[in-house]
């Protein structure tokens, strides 16, 4: 309630100075100024006002109860465990700041005197789309000195890659540099984070509670608790089983390439997601890979094992198929099964000069290959698997709108097959959909939320889509949905894949969508059908012109799909096309995509 002139005792100056002072008091704080006020009738003014500074001093709060959270996300985990946080503080009465360091301004830094950080490492230790303009501020020489900064951070990245939680591990190097003092060790999540995730906020608000004025501690065993606690909601940690209703191959007759169009239920779960959002899936490794692993160690499958913290016993076989990775290795695991192993060269795989090897071993190999490349004799499953990470959920964007298929979900897998080393190796969630799912069987699966890859607000904005191969999944979705709410705007897709007569993915609905105007342009590239190959990028270029216009106009330009090489060159097609039709340098040029990003102009999905 805000407090009128016309209607107190107060000048127009003591209106506005309480306006401004009483939102921002706690149920704490209101109540002792109410006791404060009482007291001060019969008090002399004089000693009054000095009794009010001796009190207010002595009730300062040795930290402030305004807290800025930041999160840097790629596939939006980062935005959900800082929405989390976030709400942990509220509920300790902390004023809280939630943003995406896309839309924070860097100059207020110097301002914020709490400062939680969750962000996750993209591609070769790099930062997301979302964080990169913030890293680089930091990072540079404008980055202001932060002596008055508490801060931690949170950092989500993947033991199999070689930069492992880099974007976070320099965050927080930097804002020590910079004079801030780390009120909370950072924590490196690798992809099962949900524990870790869980430990950092309950030491975070510990932390905060040991410094406040008030007291208010909060335990971290009961944060993680509060956190990690199985929810109302079907989620990450608590999967829907979804009904498969139909299992296609999109491919024709004759092409090299498999690609399943999955339509699950999901009726009765409340799973609410939007175009541009992923689909988690817990995958099974193959069966024959868990039977000549068994056969490999001399184990015996029906074996009883323990798996968690929680005790949860299965048999070795089921665990190994269901529970534990298996088909990727990663330098931590390497470390650790080199103590187990009584075979001194794959120590000798970390000595100085040999980074190259092993890094070469990490990215071909998986664990047969360890336990047969080297001596484990007399390892027991139980030891062995203890080094073993969960095996962690595969993404995929969703290529449906629930509006157009209410209570389903539609998925388009490229399976992934090919031999190395003498055996047949197998894509794990790919295989399994192709080979071993069928209508009617159930698959756990979770909705993961992407705020960074969305569909304009204004349904007239004109949207520029590239996704050759998979990645066309989510701009299935975006024209569905588009059709569903008669957006107006232009819409315009790149498509590529190998042959034009059997890689040609959902052909007949985008001619649908073109004929009924959904869809205003499509240019398609197929790289096998020509002497010289061509790519989606090609295509860009051919339509500069065309495609520097609907820049002008405000398009909004996503790109989906393979992170190494793809995305790269669609980017640099898009700098190439700024510099030769805008007249930009190349360093005008970056500027401009920057900007696009941080206006949410220029959105990826990549992988």
């Amino acid at each position: 309630m805000e407090l009128q002139v016309s209607n107190s005792p107060f000048s127009q100056e003591q209106a506005e100075l309480l306006n401004r002072l009483l939102p921002t008091l706690n149920d704490h704080q209101r109540i002792w100024l109410s006791g404060y006020l009482v007291a001060l009738q019969g008090a002399g003014a004089p000693t009054a006002a000095a009794n009010l500074v001796q009190a207010v001093a002595a009730a300062e709060p040795a930290i402030s109860k305004e807290v800025t959270v930041l999160y840097g996300s790629q596939t939006g985990n980062s935005h959900n465990l800082a929405g989390k946080l976030s709400k942990k503080l509220e509920e300790q009465s902390f004023q809280v700041s939630l943003a995406s360091m896309s839309d924070f301004k860097p100059n207020t830094l110097k301002k914020i005197e709490n400062l939680f950080i969750v962000v996750s490492t993209h591609g070769e230790g790099e930062p997301p789309d979302s964080a990169i303009a913030f890293y680089e501020f930091l990072h540079s020489k404008r980055a202001p000195k932060l002596e008055g900064l508490r801060y931690s951070v949170l950092a989500l990245g993947d033991t199999s890659y070689e930069f492992f939680c880099q974007t976070g591990k320099d965050f927080d190097k930097r804002l020590e540099e910079l004079g801030g003092e780390r009120i909370s060790p950072r924590v490196d999540c690798d992809v099962d984070f949900d524990e870790s995730a869980a430990e950092w906020m309950g030491n975070v608000l510990e932390a905060l509670g040991k410094l406040s004025a008030s007291g208010a501690s909060v335990s971290s065993t009961a944060s993680a608790a509060a956190v990690s606690g199985t929810e109302s909601e079907y989620s990450r940690s608590n999967p829907f089983s979804a009904e498969v209703l139909e299992n296609l191959n999109l491919n024709g007759r004759g092409s090299d390439r498999e690609t399943r169009h999955i339509e699950l239920s999901l009726e009765g779960s409340n799973l609410q997601y939007e175009p541009g959002d992923s689909l988690g899936i817990y995958p099974e490794n193959h069966p024959q890979l868990v039977e000549d692993l068994i056969a490999a160690m001399g184990w015996n499958g029906e074996e009883t094992i323990t798996v968690n913290k929680n005790g949860e016993q299965r048999t070795l076989r089921d665990a190994l198929r269901r529970y534990y990775e298996i088909t990727v290795l990663t330098k931590p695991l390497l470390e650790q099964a080199a103590q187990l192993s009584t075979n001194g060269e794959l120590k000798q795989l970390f000595e100085a000069g040999r980074e190259q090897e092993l890094r070469a071993y990490l990215a071909e190999r998986d664990l047969l290959d360890l336990v047969t490349d080297y001596s484990f004799a007399g390892v027991s499953a139980s030891q062995f698997v203890s080094i073993l990470r969960k095996i962690p959920a595969r993404l995929y964007s969703i290529a449906s709108s629930p509006k157009a298929y209410p209570d389903e979900v539609h998925l388009t897998v490229r399976t992934v097959r090919y031999e190395a080393y003498g055996r047949n190796r197998y894509g794990v969630c790919s295989v399994q959909l192709a080979e071993r799912v069928e209508p009617g069987d159930t698959l756990p699966v979770f909705v993961q939320h992407n705020p960074s890859f969305k569909l304009p607000e204004n349904p007239d904005t004109p949207i520029i889509m590239i996704g050759p191969g998979t990645g066309v999944a989510p701009f299935r979705a975006f024209l569905g949905e588009r059709e569903e709410t008669g957006a107006q705007g232009k819409s315009w897709l790149f498509y590529g894949d190998q042959h034009f007569s059997t890689d040609f993915l959902y052909q007949v609905e985008w001619q649908r969508w073109l004929k009924d105007g959904v869809l205003t342009r499509m240019d398609v590239a197929f790289s096998r059908d020509t002497d010289k190959k061509v790519y989606v990028q090609h295509r860009m270029l051919e339509k500069s012109k065309e495609l520097y216009k609907w820049l002008q106009e405000g398009a909004v330009v996503y790109v989906c799909g393979d992170e190494k090489k793809m995305a790269h060159d669609v980017h640099a097609a898009l700098a190439a096309i700024l510099e030769q039709e805008g007249g930009l340098s190349p360093e005008e040029a970056a500027e401009y995509l920057t900007r696009m990003q941080q206006e949410k102009r220029y959105q990826r999905d990549v992988y």
